[in-house]
C-alpha cells in the first residue's frame, strides 16, 4: 500500500521543482535512491518538520554515479565528505546525497533498499528509508547543537508494533549500548508505554550489560564518544591520549576522513542526515 507523504507547504515552487528534478534525474539514470529526512519522519510519525533541505540516500557504490548524473543534468555538485556525503546545487537550493553517516558507521547497503517503503514525495512516487535504518543513524547524532533523541522516541512510539527488532539489534552490533541507552530513555519519556519495547529486546540487552559489569573489555585506552559527536570528545583524543574509535583498522574511517570531518566543524556545524 502506498502512503502519501505531504510536500512541505513552506517550500517555494522553485525549490519543489528542484527536488522533483533531482528525483527525475535519478530515475532516468537508473540510480536507485531512497528519500529520508523530514519526509521519512513524517511517513513514520506524522510529525511535519519544515526544512529547506532534501536528503537522498544511495548505496555507497552508487554515490559516484548519482553525483555524475546530477552534474550531467546541469546541477553543480561536490563530494563534500568522501566518506559519506555529496551535494548538488542550483542557486540556493541543494540536495544531500548520503551514502553513509558522518561517523562512518551507518553505511547505506542493500538492506536499506530491501526494507524501504513505498510513498509519495512532492507528488512523485518514491521509496523512503526504512524506519530501522533511520533509528540506527539518528541514534549516533548526539552533538551539542543537535541531538536526535526525541526523533527516536517518536519513531519507537509510532512504529514499535511493526519494527523489525531483530534487524535493529543486528544493525547496532557492537554498539548495542547506544541502542540500550535510547530504550532506557524511552521508558522514562513514556512511563505508560514501556510495553512498546518488547520484553525480549530489553532482556537481551540487559543480559549483555550484566555480562560486562566488572569485566575487562580489553579495548585499551579507547574513546567511542567520537562516534556520537565529532567535536565534543576531541579533547579525549588530542589531550588525554585516548584512541579514536573511528580510526581504521578497528573503526570505519581513515585518518584523512577524520581530519577532513574535523576541519569542517566550523563550516558545517550540523551533521546530516535529518
Amino acid at each position: 500500500m502506498t502512503t502519501t507523504t505531504r510536500p512541505d507547504e513552506f517550500l517555494s515552487a522553485e525549490t519543489r521543482d528542484f527536488y522533483r528534478d533531482a528525483m527525475t534525474v535519478f530515475n532516468r539514470a537508473g540510480v536507485p535512491f531512497l528519500v529520508g529526512g523530514a519526509y521519512a519522519l513524517q511517513r513514520y510519525t506524522g510529525i511535519e518538520r519544515h526544512t529547506k533541505d532534501f536528503d537522498v540516500f544511495v548505496r555507497a557504490e552508487d554515490s559516484g554515479a548519482a553525483l555524475d548524473a546530477l552534474r550531467d543534468a546541469g546541477f553543480a555538485t561536490e563530494l563534500t565528505f568522501p566518506h559519506w556525503l555529496g551535494k548538488a546545487y542550483q542557486g540556493d537550493n541543494f540536495v544531500d546525497v548520503i551514502f553513509s553517516s558522518g561517523n562512518g558507521v551507518g553505511r547505506v547497503d542493500d538492506e536499506w533498499f530491501a526494507n524501504a517503503v513505498d510513498g509519495e514525495v512532492l507528488g512523485m512516487a518514491a521509496r523512503l528509508c526504512p524506519v530501522e535504518e533511520v533509528i540506527w543513524q539518528k541514534a549516533f547524532i548526539q552533538e551539542r547543537e543537535r541531538f536526535d533523541g526525541a526523533d527516536i522516541m517518536h519513531l519507537i512510539h509510532a512504529r514499535s508494533d511493526d519494527l523489525d527488532w531483530s534487524r535493529l539489534l543486528r544493525r547496532f552490533g557492537s554498539h548495542w549500548r547506544v541502542l540500550l541507552g535510547h530504550l532506557v530513555v524511552f521508558g522514562y519519556v513514556y512511563p505508560g508505554e514501556r510495553h512498546r519495547v518488547p520484553e525480549w529486546v530489553m532482556n537481551d540487552l540487559l543480559v549483555r550489560l550484566q555480562g560486562e559489569v566488572g569485566a575487562s573489555t580489553q579495548t585499551g585506552h579507547l574513546c567511542q564518544g567520537t562516534l556520537l559527536s565529532r567535536e565534543q570528545y576531541l579533547i579525549d583524543i588530542e589531550r588525554w591520549g585516548y584512541d579514536d574509535a573511528r580510526r581504521e583498522p578497528k573503526g570505519p574511517m581513515t585518518d584523512d576522513a577524520i581530519d577532513h570531518w574535523t576541519r569542517a566543524i566550523q563550516e558545517h556545524p550540523s551533521p546530516a542526515p535529518k
